[in-house]
């Protein structure tokens, strides 16, 4: 009678594990849907520190120019050119063209989708081409205050299919997929074609 008593104690220690074991990974998982669902948060290996959704503006450093991309008090995006500017603006002001922001927001949906590949430790930030970038991207939650991420494009990763990338504030570069290098190239020389005289007047 003993052991069978013991063999019903072994059970039920068998049983209450399993319970706790099971009531935990549905907690993780209430978890997990949770931040997804949250609209601040972002997987751990998106480029971007915020969903593109939270991000009021964008600054584009290509071939010695700054493009600026804003959002108005609609949302919508619209260009705000200022050549070869340092980035701070005068007060002015612009009117987003619907046409022009929808274009804009559809090639930044590669941007808000863009994934770390990899990580790469190395003390020779040089030989990878972020020092002298060929392109520089910065991102605004507040408009009128400073980046809260800033992003130097370094060389083609040898796969052809990545591209050398430096987060300012981490020790090491990370590996995008090229074709976020080559959008955002070209959301720089496409926004040129769409702006209009109201929106590149500075007072």
């Amino acid at each position: 009678m003993p052991i069978k008593n013991k063999n019903n104690i072994f059970i039920w220690i068998i049983l209450g594990a399993l319970v706790l074991a099971i009531g935990y990974f549905k907690w993780q998982d209430s978890q997990q849907v949770s931040q997804i669902r949250d609209p601040l948060w972002v997987d751990e290996r998106s480029l971007l520190p915020l969903p593109i959704d939270n991000i009021a503006a964008l600054e584009i450093g290509y071939q010695g120019n700054l493009h600026r991309f804003d959002r108005d008090s609609q949302g919508i995006w619209f260009y705000h050119a200022h050549g070869g500017s340092t980035g701070v603006m005068t007060e002015h002001g612009h009117v987003a063209d619907a046409a022009a922001g929808e274009a804009i927001a559809k090639f930044l949906v590669g941007l808000n989708n863009a994934r770390i590949e990899r990580f790469l430790e190395t003390d020779e930030k040089s030989a990878y081409g972020v020092i002298n970038p060929s392109l520089i991207l910065l991102a605004y939650k507040d408009p009128e205050g400073s980046p809260i991420a800033q992003y130097a494009f370094g060389d083609q990763a040898p796969d052809g299919l990545s591209r050398y990338v430096l987060i300012m504030g981490r020790d090491d570069l990370v590996l995008i997929a090229d074709y976020q290098h080559r959008n955002l190239i070209d959301l720089a020389v496409a926004a040129q074609l769409m702006i209009t005289p109201s929106q590149t007047t500075d007072d």
